[in-house]
């Protein structure tokens, strides 16, 4: 939903969005994980970033009914609607992606990849679903990390 605005990546210019920040967090976890897959593939050390699904668990408390219902994702009876075509799942189905990443065989020689529904995403700029291509942008993911790096005083150099 957003690229990392690294102009402002703490809000401190702009008014504060909690669907954009949320965004931002999600694209930059996905840039880490290209950042970090690079450091660690020399020594068979391999990263990728994984989309679970919207599930609904205590998490999410703060949202307002009025944004549960924006998005589709509770029952008349305040249950969550499940529906994984539609990217809505249960906790264990959210799961599923990340248990894939951590067994499959198909990602033995990849990584830095952007996974969900138990496969690699596709690059997508319209779908509401696949990965962006800004959020796999190797020359993003190094500013990134370099702007992690200072900002945490921690750095893993590259062999």
């Amino acid at each position: 939903m957003s690229d990392v605005d690294f102009e402002d990546i703490d809000f401190d210019r702009r008014p504060y969005n909690k669907w954009i920040a949320y965004a931002q967090s999600k694209t930059a976890n996905a840039l880490f994980a290209v950042a970090l897959d690079r450091r660690g593939q020399a020594n068979g050390i391999r990263a990728f970033s994984v989309h679970p699904g919207m599930i609904v668990t205590p998490g999410i408390r703060h949202l307002s009914r009025a944004e549960f219902d924006a998005v589709g994702a509770l029952e008349p009876d305040g249950s969550p609607v499940i529906d994984p075509a539609a990217d809505k799942k249960t906790p264990g189905q959210g799961a599923a992606t990340t248990v894939w990443c951590a067994t499959s065989p198909l990602l033995n020689s990849l990584g830095g990849v952007y996974c969900e529904n138990c496969d690699i995403a596709s690059v997508e700029t319209e779908s509401p679903f696949g990965v962006r291509p800004y959020a796999i942008d190797p020359a993003r993911a190094e500013r990134l990390w370099r702007r992690t790096a200072m900002m945490t005083g921690l750095d893993i150099e590259i062999n």
